[in-house]
């Protein structure tokens, strides 16, 4: 397949489904959260409600950023809520929009991760840059 066919590519075709990233819900401890960021091995967790609608998002880099400015310590910052430490109104895409338009959004916003969501903001994946780029240009993961 050609790049130039590529562009025609659509978000749902390369994103990541539910069960291979970080969701959490919103009452789950920043503890929580790292311990389910570890085990997707992404820097990313999206935090819903009970019907998966997208709450916020949860990255390394808030985290590090956080510890920075919060003047608190570290063990009092594991029993916080996540969602409170959470960028509510995180970018997002849809599954139908070019795979290309995502891309470029999220070399815009210098992201990795963009959540999927539908348009009533549920959350039904996770584009990941390097997948994305790969599948952009045809190379085999």
């Amino acid at each position: 397949m050609s790049i130039q066919n590529n562009n025609q590519m659509l978000v749902s075709e390369v994103m990541m489904p539910l069960d291979q990233m970080a969701v959490i819900g919103e009452s789950v401890i920043m503890k929580e959260a790292f311990e389910e960021m570890g085990q997707s091995h992404l820097g990313i967790a999206c935090i819903v409600d009970d019907k998966n609608k997208l709450l916020g998002i949860l990255t390394d880099g808030d985290i590090r950023r956080k510890l920075l400015k919060v003047q608190k310590p570290f063990s009092a910052l594991l029993v916080d809520d996540a969602l409170e430490h959470a960028i509510r109104s995180p970018v997002t895409t849809l599954p139908n929009d070019k795979l290309v338009h995502a891309i470029g959004l999220m070399g815009q916003k210098k992201i990795w991760d963009l959540p999927v969501v539908d348009e009533q903001g549920t959350l039904v994946g996770l584009l990941h840059l390097h997948p994305a780029i790969q599948a952009l240009l045809g190379i085999e993961a």
